[in-house]
């Protein structure tokens, strides 16, 4: 049986560090991941001196974790920040899995004097929803592969940081690189792609509290190479929480596009999403109805089986653009779990994403 977090975190404040603190109290500890009888985790040091310094600590860290029962491997890396040398990763057992990236994703954020702006980025749009399950990721996704097929200068942050699926549906696998403290994102169907999903094994959890997400965030924002955007989306996760809080605190946010399906109980979770975002002075620039209808391949007849209309009717009481529909339809799915897009392709539904490109471009928003 695993360990867990606090039997870990109290073995760690048990060792001193330089400086008379031990490692908890000296906020070294990042990215803390407990998996199986696998321990791992990164301290991260000032300075590539103090860093040579923590070596002996790290020994024992090691050391500790190792006799705690049910644990056969424990990974710790030390790193500095960059241009002063972070020290190689250590581990006991298994296999040589080499240094990681001089670039820790996962740290506690830093502080920040107000939104800051983004170099190269013209325009940041959040992608949002007040509940899972209507699509907001596809959308994303299809919306940038619209937006760069009209000649925009394209890139997608993936925020949900619990439930990353960008790199799935854009069909990339490459791990970022890492510049000194920069991260250089990936590339695909002419975006510019970063996500915490390329940082980690398919399907394993990330078990971090309110401040981790934070600094994960604070660090895809601000650390990545984005190069220069016309705009940039970011698709943020399900609900009302750190995250999107977060986004509209530490960045210039220029709108917000809310999606939803037409049903009742979707357009409750959609509305409280509209007014955290007008909680946060962030403008609403438009609503989107997903999943809005079904056409049936065989026999034609288009039937609505979540209703329809009810975004469209939510964006005009409220006075905010409906910026349209987008059809339910099995290319859509099969696409996705592919990795082509099918916004990048052609039929109703790609000419569904280009007429909601379409809007945002005669918008100002990208």
């Amino acid at each position: 049986m695993s360990p867990s977090r606090e039997t870990v975190l109290n073995e760690l404040a048990q060792i001193a560090v330089p400086g008379g603190r031990n490692m908890i109290e000296a906020d070294l500890v990042r990215a803390l991941q407990i998996s199986g009888d696998e321990i791992r985790f990164v301290l991260e040091a000032p300075d590539a001196a103090f860093a040579r310094a923590l070596e002996p600590a790290r020994a024992e860290a090691e050391r500790r974790l190792r006799a705690l029962p049910g644990v056969a491997r424990v990974q710790i890396a030390t790193t500095a920040p960059a241009g002063r040398q972070p020290s190689v990763t250590a581990q006991s057992g298994g296999a040589d899995r080499g240094a990681p990236p001089s670039l820790t994703i996962g740290r506690h954020p830093t502080p920040q004097a107000g939104p800051q702006a983004i170099p190269g980025v013209d325009r940041i749009v959040a992608i949002g929803s007040g509940k899972g399950g209507v699509g907001k990721s596809t959308l994303t996704t299809n919306l940038a592969v619209a937006l760069a097929r009209a000649g925009r200068r394209v890139g997608v942050l993936d925020a949900d940081i619990y439930g990353p699926s960008q790199p799935r549906m854009l069909g990339v696998t490459e791990r970022p690189r890492s510049e000194g403290d920069r991260i250089i994102p990936v590339h695909a169907h002419g975006i510019t792609m970063m996500s915490l999903g390329l940082m980690m094994k398919e399907g394993e959890a990330v078990v971090w509290r309110g401040p981790m997400l934070m600094g994960a965030l604070q660090q895809m924002l601000n650390q990545v190479e984005w190069g220069n955007l016309d705009v940039l989306l970011v698709d943020l996760p399900p609900g009302t929480g750190d995250v999107q809080l977060s986004l509209c605190q530490k960045a210039p946010v220029t709108g917000a596009v809310i999606v939803s399906t037409p049903q009742d109980v979707a357009l409750i979770d959609a509305r409280r999403a509209i007014d955290m975002f007008d909680k946060l002075r962030t403008p609403v620039v438009g609503l989107v109805e997903n999943m809005s209808s079904y056409v049936c391949p065989n026999c034609g007849h288009e039937a609505h089986l979540f209703g329809h209309g009810g975004v469209a009717a939510e964006a005009a009481a409220r006075g905010l653009p409906f910026l349209g529909e987008i059809p339910l339809d099995l290319s859509v799915r099969l696409a996705g779990d592919s990795g082509q897009p099918v916004a990048a392709g052609a039929g109703p539904v790609a000419e569904a994403y280009a007429r909601l490109a379409q809007r945002l471009i005669q918008g100002g928003m990208a």
